[in-house]
């Protein structure tokens, strides 16, 4: 199931996208009132009954008439790993990290599929595009096993790890250079653990304009979904609507000296999980 936020005639609610077709989740009986709400009431079987009214349904608007949202608005946390890719700490001359390393992105950042990404005034000339697969946690983690980690995840969904690489750079808390309004476009939406396939061989990419720029796979993952969950849960209690950004493989802008310019069209396309697009414009 494809699960969504969106907006309609002034309208913002959850609902399952199938094909061009939304169905809001009101339409489906569901009286969750946003995504987070249904994660953290439901389990597996009911969002796969729910998945099964909605194909069925001959309710819902014309994908192409409703404005998107980020899938998950207003989670808890947004937790992102950095260097978790062999491939890309290498090409920033890096060393290969021996335990998770994270930052901090926070809803501010949160856009979807079709919104502006929008280079600060202050620091727009050195943005730079990262291809990521995000986790959305379905049910509350703490301390638990890796081998267990994946039955509180809900489901998988691209994202682009927008960075003012300036900012990064002043001081080794990123924060500064990526929790930045518009910096984390996601979606289009989240897609529910039993239609996401592999999450450890999901090709990943970056394209400009059309060109791609970035390519790589989930299998090159330095530490894998399931292993990132329980390390995150032995200190974080992980709850419903928390989104795991996994890491990018090589190829971001900074190391190729390209970076997103005002009128750009920058694309992260997630094999199976589909793909955020957005146009940059300069403050």
């Amino acid at each position: 199931m494809r699960l969504l936020t969106y907006e309609h005639e002034r309208s913002i609610q959850p609902g399952v996208l199938v094909g061009e077709r939304v169905v809001s989740l009101a339409a489906l009986g569901e009286r969750a009132r946003s995504v987070r709400a249904l994660l953290a009431g439901s389990d597996p079987d009911a969002l796969a009954a729910l998945g099964e009214r909605a194909r069925a349904s001959s309710d819902g608007v014309a994908l192409a008439d409703a404005r998107l949202l980020a899938p998950v608005p207003g989670p808890e946390k947004i937790v992102c790993i950095g260097l978790n890719y062999r491939d890309h700490a290498e090409e920033t001359g890096q060393e290969i990290p021996q335990a998770p390393m994270w930052f901090a992105k926070f809803a501010n950042s949160l856009v979807g599929s079709g919104a502006e990404v929008v280079l600060p005034a202050a620091h727009a000339e050195y943005v730079d595009y990262e291809a990521e697969m995000a986790l959305v946690i379905g049910t509350q983690a703490r301390n638990v096993s890796e081998a267990d980690a994946l039955s509180h995840v809900a489901g998988a969904m691209p994202l682009n790890d927008v960075s003012a690489r300036d900012l990064q750079w002043q001081n080794q808390l990123w924060t500064s250079g990526k929790a930045i309004d518009t910096f984390a476009p996601c979606g289009p939406a989240l897609v529910t653990l039993d239609e996401a396939g592999d999450l450890e061989s999901l090709g990943l990419s970056t394209r400009i304009n059309g060109e791609t720029v970035q390519s790589g796979t989930t299998s090159n993952l330095i530490f894998g979904p399931a292993e990132l969950v329980a390390w995150l849960s032995r200190t974080i209690t992980l709850v419903p609507g928390d989104i795991i950004a996994t890491g990018t493989p090589a190829g971001v802008g900074a190391v190729q000296g390209r970076f997103l310019r005002d009128g750009d069209v920058v694309e992260v396309e997630v094999e199976g999980l589909g793909t955020v697009s957005n146009p940059v414009r300069a403050e």
